[in-house]
């Protein structure tokens, strides 16, 4: 993601719009506002100029001239956030955007945990941490890069055998990064 993307998503409203693309497929400006409690013409406004950056597209064979259907881009979005940091022009914006996504992930954990799931799917999610581990930073890398293969290799399976009869939509969340020591704070 480059400076320019950067801005244009990160708005709390637009990368809400994205999150229910990416997550729930297409949908309408209509559809949308009224899931997000947003008036209609703000959403339609957002998706443009998610459009605008590239994160959407419009779905041209669905609906009408008074109803356009909007789906995500299917890409995936990395940031580098070094380059960022540093350029006052675009620190507010990674800011909003870190932020607003740090929320997503703690809204959909605790969705989660309020919702009511049968015993076999409340057993087969988790939400862990584990504590003693002391890596090198090239360690935490390959340690990433393992779990992120994992990911794949079940995309993958699950692409080529879809509509798995027991199947639900699965997110898949890992946050893994270094602490500061109690006495290094």
């Amino acid at each position: 993601m480059d400076a320019r993307s950067l801005r244009g998503l990160a708005h709390p409203l637009r990368m809400r719009i994205l999150e229910l693309l990416r997550l729930d497929g297409p949908d309408t400006a209509t559809g949308l506002g009224g899931r997000l409690g947003e008036n209609t013409g703000t959403v339609s406004w957002h998706l443009r100029h998610l459009a605008a950056h590239g994160f959407i597209e419009e779905e041209t064979d669905r609906g009408t001239r008074r109803e356009r259907w909007w789906g995500a881009v299917r890409v995936a979005t990395n940031l580098d956030t070094a380059g960022f940091r540093e350029d006052p022009d675009t620190r507010g914006a990674l800011s909003v955007y870190v932020h607003e996504l740090v929320q997503q992930h703690f809204h959909r954990v605790a969705d989660y945990l309020t919702e009511d799931w049968d015993a076999e799917w409340r057993d087969a999610g988790t939400l862990a941490q584990w504590h003693d581990l002391r890596l090198a930073p090239a360690q935490l890398a390959a340690m990433n890069a393992e779990l992120a293969e994992v990911v794949a290799r079940y995309r993958a399976a699950a692409r080529s055998a879809p509509g798995a009869p027991d199947g639900q939509p699965v997110l898949v969340q890992l946050q893994s990064f270094p602490r500061k020591e109690r006495g290094a704070r």
